[in-house]
């Protein structure tokens, strides 16, 4: 059972609304359909406590260190498992959301730093598609940049259709389990 909704991104204004940030954005979406605000602070995060009894949580140590903010959340007698982690992902084409049970980092930092944190790939995850910088797919700093820059007007759309997707699939994960959470949001 999930009890930790943890959204990974960038704290300060000028990655608002990168490409990084979209567990972030999902997580404050989820703040305001269900009428909490994070302005709780401590275990290196802003959070709060949903009337689920799940706690939206979005780390302010950096992406490249989420990990440390996990660990404290799990110090606190949760288990990786109660933990469903939203990041963004660029080998998902922009728009696409996918939930998975368990599973490697696939070269994201924030997901790499959580696994060396915590000692295990096992926890569930809600991945939103980003897409790569075209023509520049798999040119590293190139994806740096795509990955700290704003998302363009005419991505919009396709955005928020993910991040509601994606919120809908949290929303279905804490009511009705990870497997169908999975059979709804992966067809």
């Amino acid at each position: 059972m999930v009890k930790l909704v943890v959204g990974l991104g960038n704290p300060g204004p000028e990655y608002l609304f990168t490409r990084h940030n979209v567990g972030f954005m999902v997580v404050d979406l989820l703040a305001q359909q269900w009428g909490v605000k994070l302005k709780k602070r401590g275990f290196s995060s802003l959070y709060a406590l949903a009337p689920q009894g799940v706690y939206l949580v979005k780390p302010q140590t950096y992406m490249n260190t989420s990990g440390k903010a996990a660990m404290n959340l799990i110090s606190q007698g949760f288990l990786p498992q109660e933990m469903l982690v939203i990041h963004d992902d660029i080998d998902l084409p922009l728009g696409t959301v996918r939930i998975k049970a368990q599973g490697g980092t696939g070269g994201h930092k924030g997901l790499q730093s959580i696994v060396s944190e915590i000692g295990t790939e096992e926890f569930p995850r809600v991945r939103i598609g980003v897409g790569r910088p075209v023509g520049r797919e798999h040119n590293h700093q190139a994806i740096i940049d795509f990955l700290l820059s704003p998302f363009e007007p005419h991505e919009e759309e396709a955005l928020l259709k993910a991040l509601r997707l994606a919120a809908q699939g949290v929303e279905t994960v804490l009511r009705k389990g990870l497997d169908n959470a999975m059979n709804l949001i992966n067809k």
